[in-house]
């Protein structure tokens, strides 16, 4: 903190005399500098002594003297080590940020990855705090580039979490919490949660708007417009597609403008619209090539050859499509790996080779495996779809019975007046003993379609979780990891199943459940946490019963809330007693920050985690109870120390028996 008051208490006396000792003579010694240079000019070596002798600690203020010059590598090769060995660790944290966005540019995400962790280190030692959330942001979109998305998450929480320790945050300190913004942004669109994503990018675009950043602007409306075509709003895509080359154009982006092109061409083939897609991606490719950019070149000749290919030009389709497919693999691209092996399978499917489409086809499959778990997840959807199905069934059936009546109603109104006031008295009877039976019958029905609805809304959430880490461990290519998670998880879901269709289980089988559960959500924490299971030697486990699935939320609210922002030690301890043949107890003791910490870290977060599962784990318990004498009892108790110390978290959990 002593940093940023520092920066803000600078005088504008002070900008000034910085700006007339070093930008106006190094504008125009740069004049004379070459754009990409193996040996550094005098007049750098000039820039460089002058630079580092004033010292500036801020992203503008020396980013004002070597923009002109910060994509030559040899230059910023050479002011990092010079920076380095005068110890001017600020000026060093810049130039390896610009190397590792070169770097990254080309698809060489090992050297950016390593750049960016060395800049961050400088910053760090250095104290700035400017340059320790710009390197993390940077760190994030290299990860987030190269598919590992919860390592990118982290990153850019990180910086996002950092940045909003600064009061008044200075003009770099903003560009950087749009950069966190726009990056949560773009892995929740990785994640396909596009909803989500486009509420960021709007975000993002505000903070843009307010800092007069164009290219933010133009970058925004690209996500949203890929957003909105992974949605299938293919004019509302091409809008926002539109508006961001518009930006681009005037800027004079040459990468953004390869970004926008290969998009709207993209939309074009959907559309059919394929020699208007050609005709745009052909010159594409050649600028794409010029901007060195591995990445945006793959998915130009993809696209040229699914162009190709729609047009049943098949030679040239097969020939960009294996460029794109080599390209692709030799820099690591796995979505548009997985797009090349679709469209080749499609093209050998067209032109008959259908033995070599089966093989592209079986590719595509694998390949998918790794990357996405698609399938597990449609499985959680369709439990969702199946409960509101039913329920949707049910008030067709309730509609159908009031039909009927109606119809009823009718043909007996068509009898005599004589016979129709005797018929109409004993139908009032009849109508009114069948609606007393409908309605006890409907309320039995809302008691059981109510602890259903719970059931759903719980499992459902708490697979996602799980879900969710096994997407990002295929994700990041940890083969082991995803196999063991993958093959606890299936039991637990089996566990799940089993119990979801029972009001009551044995507590035995309630315990083998959680102890699954937290083997796996420890995996998520790295094996950090020590979990421990205590139950008095009085109890008989296998008799005792209790509510199924009802101990998760509240070990889940221990590790989320309590666990996941405390560092060193960290445990869970699940604790069974009986002090008499009425109640049984149950301690979940955990070791967490506490209550109040965890609200005020949650508040700083953007992305917070709503826990309504003790709430509805609560209404289970009431429905529980109805059937016993006693009523069951749910404490929370703030645990502290000597010293009024937080130091955890025990829940208090009274379950009757009688």
């Amino acid at each position: 903190m002593w940093f940023s008051r520092k920066i803000r208490l600078c005088s504008f006396k002070q900008k000034k005399n910085l700006s007339k000792s070093i930008f106006f003579s190094a504008v125009a010694l740069l004049l004379t500098c070459p754009g990409i240079s193996q040996e550094v000019p005098d007049t750098f070596k000039k820039i460089t002594d002058s630079l580092i002798k004033a010292a500036p600690k801020t992203y503008s203020e020396i980013d004002a003297v070597l923009k002109p010059t910060r994509r030559d590598t040899s230059l910023m090769r050479y002011f990092s080590n010079v920076a380095y060995r005068k110890n001017y660790l600020d000026g060093q944290s810049y130039a390896l940020n610009q190397l590792g966005t070169r770097y990254r540019n080309i698809s060489q995400f090992k050297h950016a990855i390593n750049l960016h962790q060395r800049a961050l280190d400088a910053a760090e030692e250095a104290e700035n705090i400017e340059f320790q959330i710009f390197s993390l942001n940077m760190l994030g979109v290299v990860y987030r580039r190269n598919d590992a998305v919860k390592t990118a998450l982290d990153y850019n929480q990180k910086a996002l979490e950092l940045a909003e320790t600064i009061e008044n945050p200075s003009y770099g300190i903003k560009r950087s919490i749009n950069v966190s913004v726009n990056s949560i942004g773009n892995i929740y669109q990785a994640l396909k949660q596009y909803d989500l994503a486009i509420e960021q990018f709007k975000k993002s675009m505000v903070l843009d708007a307010e800092l007069g950043n164009k290219l933010g602007l133009a970058i925004n409306n690209q996500s949203i417009g890929e957003c909105l075509e992974e949605q299938g709003k293919l004019d509302e895509a091409l809008k926002s597609y539109e508006v961001a080359i518009a930006l681009d154009k005037e800027i004079g982006s040459e990468r953004g403008l390869v970004i926008c092109k290969n998009s709207i061409a993209q939309i074009y083939i959907k559309q059919k619209r394929l020699q208007e897609a050609v005709s745009v991606l052909e010159p594409t490719l050649i600028a794409s090539k010029k901007t060195g950019d591995k990445f945006i070149t793959s998915a130009v000749y993809i696209n040229l050859g699914w162009a190709f290919m729609q047009l049943m030009r098949y030679d040239e389709a097969r020939t960009m499509l294996q460029k794109g497919l080599e390209m692709a693999k030799k820099f690591n691209f796995p979505r548009n790996i997985s797009k090349s092996y679709n469209l080749l399978s499609e093209l050998n499917r067209n032109t008959g080779d259908y033995a070599t489409a089966l093989e592209y086809y079986q590719n595509a499959v694998l390949f998918d495996n790794k990357v996405t778990n698609e399938v597990n997840l449609r499985y959680v959807n369709d439990m969702i779809i199946r409960y509101d199905t039913e329920k949707k069934s049910n008030q067709i059936e309730v509609l159908a019975k009031e039909n009927e009546i109606v119809r009823l109603k009718l043909r007996q109104s068509r009898t005599s007046l004589l016979v129709g006031g005797i018929a109409l008295a004993l139908l009032a009877g009849i109508l009114y003993i069948l609606h007393r039976q409908y309605q006890l019958k409907n309320d039995k029905k809302l008691l059981t379609l109510e602890q259903s609805m719970l059931r759903s809304q719980m499992n459902p959430h708490f697979l996602f979780n799980s879900l969710n880490s096994i997407k990002l461990y295929i994700i990041n290519n940890e083969k082991k990891n995803a196999v063991h998670y993958l093959n606890k998880f299936s039991k637990l879901v089996r566990k799940i199943l089993e119990a979801s269709s029972l009001k009551e289980i044995p507590l035995a089988e309630e315990l083998e459940t959680v102890e699954l559960y937290m083997n796996i959500e420890n995996i998520r924490f790295s094996n950090e946490i020590d979990f421990e299971i205590i139950v008095d030697e009085d109890i008989d486990v296998h008799t005792v019963k209790i509510p199924s699935l009802i101990l998760q939320p509240f070990l889940e609210n221990a590790l989320w809330h309590g666990l996941s922002s405390k560092e060193g030690e960290k445990f869970v301890k699940l604790q069974v007693s009986k002090e008499n043949n009425q109640f049984i107890d149950i301690f979940i003791t955990d070791n967490g920050v506490g209550r109040d910490v965890a609200e005020e870290i949650k508040e700083r977060k953007v992305l917070k985690r709503k826990s309504v599962g003790i709430d509805i784990t609560k209404e289970r318990l009431s429905n529980f109870s109805k059937d016993y004498e006693n009523s069951f009892h749910v404490k929370i108790v703030d645990l502290h120390d000597e010293k009024q110390q937080s130091i955890g978290t025990r829940i208090e959990l009274r379950i009757p028996t009688v």
